[in-house]
């Protein structure tokens, strides 16, 4: 009997009926809004290689940016879970389809007086999965949707990493002019105790008033510590993220420089831009295509399983077999119809994922650009104080000299103007911080590589 005929005729219709059972994967719509609340109806294109953050203009920054693009641990995580991703993409397809292994054997035996025998052996045992239902082809479509999420999240991990790291360095700079306005007061106040002591020796003033003014420059002086305290920690932080010493960052930036200002575009595009320009809405909408390819994986576990598979042997005599078999699943269809259904229900999960990471993404950019907008006002605001206290506060020591007022009037000012001035170093920090997390949100710099 002939087997080489039907044995062709079995492949030749195995591979002409292989479709892939499943739903085919459509990216979904959303509806969304032309433009944002507070405005912004152009669109904006890709902007996923910008380098927003060297708009600080700070040299210091720039380079912490590069290093630690190139060092941090959780960006070289995600660059890792890549090749995970490739490997597992590397097993999809004929890899998975075809197998078998070559054996093969030498022995000799004898016993005393009688020459020995020797025998060899090989055996070859080559097998071929047909995917009459496309089970393997979804299989490789969700592995190939599994490597593009992870490709994407390694975006995320870059604008995570902007984040953190902008928003501590900006924290460390205020803290430093925190710390230099506090000891410029500490001085101003010391100043006004001299003075209220030489007045107390004429005669002039009161214990009472040397204790009150010794009171104001102690209270001043006990800011100090905490504010050393927090710059430390926010270096530390800094060290954490570019996975390096805190020692010798602390000795740089010890050194000081000011505080960074925003002072790049503002744009934010069209709702519509953040489907191409945020990674972690991009990698769930591959989330969901991979959910979509699981569906036709586990729905093809419900048919017949055909596969082609054979022997050959080489010892003292040759042999050899070759022919199809084919598994029906029977008495588990409950089993494989139910994973069947759970991979059905995981992929409406996915989606509704992906819909919750689109308005996410706009509440973002809507709450940032907001805070951006407000903090603009504030340091306005802040600054204009500032100057008006800083004319009270001339006016009270020049009165209180000559006799016209009292040293809690003096006091009072200028506590407030210390107060204007580290509200202004804190809404200038927030200003900044705002931007950059408008900059964050927008989805820009995630696709800088160093």
């Amino acid at each position: 009997m002939n087997l080489r005929t039907p044995a062709m005729t079995i492949v030749t219709l195995g591979l002409a009926a292989c479709t892939a059972v499943g739903p085919n994967y459509k990216a979904p719509d959303i509806a969304l809004t032309a433009s944002y609340v507070e405005g912004g109806a152009a669109p904006i294109g890709d902007v996923s290689q910008q380098l927003w953050w060297t708009d600080y203009q700070d040299k210091t920054l720039n380079a912490l940016v590069d290093r630690g693009l190139a060092q941090n641990l959780d960006i070289r995580t995600a660059i890792e879970r890549i090749t995970e991703a490739q490997a597992s993409l590397r097993t999809t397809g004929l890899s998975s389809q075809v197998g078998g292994s070559l054996s093969g054997s030498l022995k000799r035996s004898g016993s005393t007086g009688v020459d020995y025998t020797q025998s060899t052996s090989a055996t070859f045992n080559p097998s071929i999965i047909l995917d009459l239902f496309g089970g393997e082809q979804r299989t490789r479509e969700q592995a190939l949707a599994q490597l593009e999420a992870a490709q994407l999240d390694v975006g995320v991990a870059r604008l995570a990493f902007l984040s953190a790291l902008i928003s501590n360095y900006i924290d460390a700079r205020y803290y430093q002019e925190a710390l230099a306005i506090t000891r410029q007061n500490l001085s101003s106040r010391g100043e006004t105790l001299d003075l209220v002591k030489r007045q107390r020796s004429a005669g002039t003033v009161s214990d009472l008033d040397v204790a009150r003014a010794q009171a104001v420059y102690d209270e001043t002086r006990a800011n100090v510590p905490s504010l050393e305290a927090n710059f430390l920690a926010t270096v530390y932080a800094l060290a954490t993220l570019l996975a390096e010493p805190a020692q010798p960052l602390i000795a740089s930036l010890q050194r000081g420089a000011p505080q960074p200002r925003a002072r790049g575009n503002s744009g934010v595009g069209i709702p519509a831009d953040l489907l191409r320009n945020r990674p972690d809405v991009r990698s769930s909408e591959r989330d969901l295509a991979a959910a979509v390819a699981a569906i036709g994986v586990a729905e093809a576990q419900l048919f017949p399983a055909l596969s082609l598979s054979g022997t050959v042997t080489s010892a003292a005599t040759r042999s050899w077999n070759f022919g199809p078999a084919i598994s029906i699943p029977v008495l588990n269809q409950p089993v494989l119809r139910g994973n069947r259904d759970q991979a059905i229900s995981r992929a409406r999960q996915a989606e509704l994922a992906w819909r919750a990471s689109v308005l996410g993404a706009v509440e973002d950019v809507q709450s940032a650009q907001t805070a951006y907008s407000r903090s603009a006002a504030t340091v306005s605001a802040t600054r204009a104080a500032l100057t008006s206290y800083e004319r009270v506060v001339e006016l009270s020591r020049a009165t209180y000299e000559g006799g016209t007022t009292t040293l809690l009037d003096l006091l009072d000012s200028e506590r407030s103007r210390g107060s204007a001035q580290l509200s202004l170093a804190q809404s200038v920090r927030d200003q900044a911080n705002d931007w950059g997390t408008l900059q964050i949100a927008s989805g820009r710099g995630w696709n800088y590589q160093r």
